[in-house]
C-alpha cells in the first residue's frame, strides 16, 4: 500500500478513537451533578476509555482502536442536601465521581490529538494532490 494512503488510514483511526474519547468526556461533564433518584441511590459513575494499537496487515501499520469503555470505580463524595430526592436519612447525597477539571483537561488533550490527526490527513492529501499534478504536467 502507498505510504501516503497508509498514513491517512492511520490518522483516520486516530480521528475515530479521539471522537469516541470526546463523546465519553462529554457524557462525564454532562452528568457531573447527576445524583440518584431515590434515597441512598448511586449517582452517575464516571466513564473511562482505553486504547490499544492494532496491527492492520493491509495497511502495514498499527492503527489505534478503542480497547474498552469502563466505569471509574473510585468512591463517590457526599454533600449535605436534605431537599434532594436522593438524600439519605442524614440529608447526605452521593455526588458523581467526576472531576470537572480533569475532564476539561482530558477534553483539551483529545481535541489536540484530533486536530493533529486531521492535520496529518490534510498533509497527506496535499502531497497526493501535488504528486498527481506533477504527473499530469509531465505528460
Amino acid at each position: 500500500m502507498d505510504p501516503l494512503i497508509a498514513s491517512m488510514k492511520v490518522a483516520a483511526s486516530g480521528l475515530e478513537a479521539q471522537s469516541t474519547r470526546i463523546r465519553i468526556v462529554s457524557e462525564n461533564l454532562a452528568n457531573a451533578r447527576s445524583t440518584g433518584d431515590v434515597p441512598g441511590a448511586d449517582p452517575y459513575r464516571r466513564k473511562t476509555i482505553t486504547f490499544v494499537a492494532e496491527l492492520d496487515r493491509s495497511v502495514g501499520a498499527s492503527l489505534v482502536e478503542v480497547d474498552r469503555l469502563a466505569e471509574d470505580e473510585s468512591e463517590f463524595s457526599a454533600e449535605f442536601d436534605p431537599g434532594n430526592p436522593a438524600a439519605d436519612e442524614k440529608g447526605m447525597v452521593k455526588i458523581p465521581n467526576v472531576n470537572v477539571l480533569v475532564e476539561m483537561a482530558d477534553m483539551r488533550e483529545a481535541n489536540r490529538s484530533y486536530e493533529a490527526n486531521l492535520q496529518s490527513i490534510r498533509q497527506s492529501r496535499d502531497l497526493i494532490s501535488a504528486t498527481i499534478d506533477l504527473l499530469r504536467a509531465s505528460q
